[in-house]
């Protein structure tokens, strides 16, 4: 398996394009100094083949109708200077030899063939009195006293200044081809990230979609054309999925509805039975039939409507009724129930309603689970929190986040219900922006505390 770090395609596309650049760098580096040598051996060469020319422009018709070189001056001086260096030598149509340069070549070129237009290159090793190696080309030039076999050669080595001169221009401007590769590549990785922008984008939304955003869609703007198909795939396939969560809601809504008639007529004809121990047990189980079609239907609301709550209320009353109307249950059931008010009004924004019905399932819990003889302490306190304290088992650590999804239930409770309650907290609590906590009592047990941020206005 690759590191993640490989899996990127932003980084993929960049070590491409810097390896790319590498090697073309390395390409272009090459060339240049190729091109630079060849460059300076196609001057060494126009360079003599304007020399032929000029020296067969310099031969004259001699009275006695011989051909003869007349070299000027300073063009003369010039060429004995370099007698070292320089070397030619003209042969006449006949073949006399008109001029030569040094007198040892006269022997090597009359034994040449006759040249023609286009020049032909050769190559002598150790003529001369220092016994150099020359090169040089032979060609056929037209001049006053008609065609001439013209060579003219070089000794090696004396081309070397351009040589040197064309290397140093070369790693002159080596230096610019790396600075040139890394702003080419940085360049080229702010491209690739603004081409991708839109895919991180339609990633962080297909991250924030959940049960309860359904309907958001990824985002199909400026999709590369790779990517639009999958995105457009997935927007299907969102479409189908919210479909199946609305027939979903609807179904469980319809269901709870038309359930509850038919119990209120089953607890009502009960109700009318003399008391014995099946009339009892029949009348528990419909109790917790009523409680867990409330529970639906409270599901069916949050899913289908958004809470109001913009309401600036007191947490001090939601609590105080939830505590007031679950004191006689919880005798009944041998618990007992209390309340303490914070110390001053409580502001927070909410809905009264949700606000009541997320303490009371949190009261409900508590009381089912604490053994009989205790108190659940239900409290508000002056930083925007309620808590729900009781003497019970308490909550593992490891399954604090795990009680709080439908239809989850602790391993091992004796409790009959579906799981639904903290669900419903939880989501009544992200709708006000707030959080559930649970804790371990100090006194045993485990503490659930709902958590509101303070309104910032006070009626």
């Amino acid at each position: 398996m690759k590191p993640p770090r490989l899996r990127s395609l932003q980084l993929r596309l960049a070590v491409r394009l810097t390896v790319l650049f590498l090697l073309a760098s390395a390409a272009i580096g090459g060339f240049l100094l190729w091109r630079a040598y060849d460059t300076a051996e196609s001057i060494a060469d126009r360079e003599l083949g304007q020399r032929a020319a000029d020296l067969a422009a310099h031969v004259r018709v001699a009275p006695d109708g011989t051909a003869q070189l007349v070299l000027p001056p300073r063009l003369r001086e010039a060429y004995e200077a370099s007698a070292g260096t320089d070397i030619f030598a003209i042969r006449a149509a006949d073949g006399r030899m008109v001029a030569v340069q040094p007198q040892a070549f006269a022997a090597i070129a009359a034994t040449w063939p006759k040249t023609d237009e286009d020049a032909s290159y050769f190559r002598l090793p150790g003529i001369g009195a220092d016994s150099r190696d020359y090169y040089g080309l032979g060609l056929t030039v037209d001049s006053a006293a008609g065609p001439l076999s013209v060579w003219v050669a070089r000794a090696e080595g004396a081309s070397a200044l351009v040589h040197s001169f064309l290397e140093e221009f070369v790693f002159d401007i080596a230096w610019v081809i790396p600075l040139f590769m890394a702003v080419t590549v940085a360049i080229a990785i702010l491209a690739i990230r603004g081409a991708l922008r839109p895919i991180r984008l339609a990633s962080d939304v297909a991250a924030s979609i959940g049960p309860g955003t359904t309907s958001v869609r990824l985002p199909d703007r400026d999709l590369p054309s790779e990517i639009a198909p999958i995105v457009e795939a997935v927007n299907r396939a969102l479409d189908r999925l919210e479909q199946g969560f609305a027939v979903q809601r609807q179904f469980t809504a319809n269901a709870a509805h038309e359930l509850r008639t038919p119990l209120a007529i089953v607890t009502a004809a009960l109700d009318n039975l003399p008391a014995n121990v099946e009339v009892d047990k029949l009348k528990a189980d419909v109790e917790r039939m009523n409680r867990l079609i409330e529970q639906l239907l409270s599901v069916a609301r949050l899913d289908a409507v958004a809470l109001d709550v913009s309401a600036v209320i007191d947490l001090n009353d939601p609590a105080r009724e939830v505590v007031s109307s679950l004191a006689p249950w919880a005798v009944a059931q041998g618990r007992a129930i209390g309340f303490t008010a914070a110390g001053a009004p409580t502001f927070v924004r909410g809905n009264r309603f949700a606000i009541a019905d997320a303490v009371r399932n949190l009261a409900e819990n508590a009381v089912a689970h604490t053994p009989p003889g205790t108190e659940v302490a239900v409290a508000v306190h002056d930083d925007g929190r309620i808590s729900v304290s009781d003497h019970g088992p308490g909550v593992p650590p490891q399954d604090r986040e795990r009680i709080f999804e439908r239809f989850s239930r602790g391993k091992g409770q004796r409790t009959q219900g579906a799981g639904l309650g903290l669900a419903i907290v939880r989501e009544i609590m992200r709708a006000h922006g707030g959080r559930i906590a649970v804790d371990d009592a100090p006194a045993g047990g485990a503490i659930f505390a709902l958590v509101f941020p303070l309104a910032r206005h006070k009626p």
